[in-house]
């Protein structure tokens, strides 16, 4: 018997042209099998700085959203006929996606993002997740 349970994508988003093309990719998929989509952008604070006051927080929490809100725009998708959520979270990308990834069906990534080396064909979080995500990965090259 077939499951009935609209299938999850989650794509992660860091304003990249590798992480656009995935998103492009993600919205494209989503829209063919009719699975919810999770666009998911991160944030953290370095390992020296620990935690900052909730305050500060919240306004990261709202500046990553707003970045998130330009990458889609600056994407040039069209989003119609797609759930599409929008999900700014506090974490490395390479954690916080692997733990996305445990509640979805299909996880897609850039395979480079702001914080590759120049020349590197695949990047450490589209690397660590290949390796470690609870569903599949698709990693998407950019274009050029």
């Amino acid at each position: 018997m077939a499951d009935s349970k609209r299938q999850r994508v989650v794509v992660g988003v860091d304003g990249s042209e590798g992480s656009l093309e995935a998103l492009r990719w993600a919205v494209g998929y989503a829209r063919n099998v009719g699975a919810s989509l999770s666009a998911v952008k991160t944030w953290h604070y370095p390992w020296a700085m620990q935690t900052a006051p909730a305050q500060v927080d919240a306004k990261v929490s709202d500046q990553t959203r707003q970045e998130l809100d330009e990458s889609i725009t600056k994407s040039g998708v069209d989003a119609t006929g797609v759930e599409l959520e929008r999900l700014a979270l506090e974490g490395h990308p390479s954690l916080v996606l692997a733990k996305e990834s445990a509640t979805a069906d299909l996880l897609v990534v850039g395979s480079t993002g702001h914080s590759a080396f120049a020349g590197m064909l695949l990047g450490s979080v589209s690397q660590h997740l290949a390796n470690s995500a609870s569903c599949p990965v698709v990693i998407v090259r950019a274009k050029g």
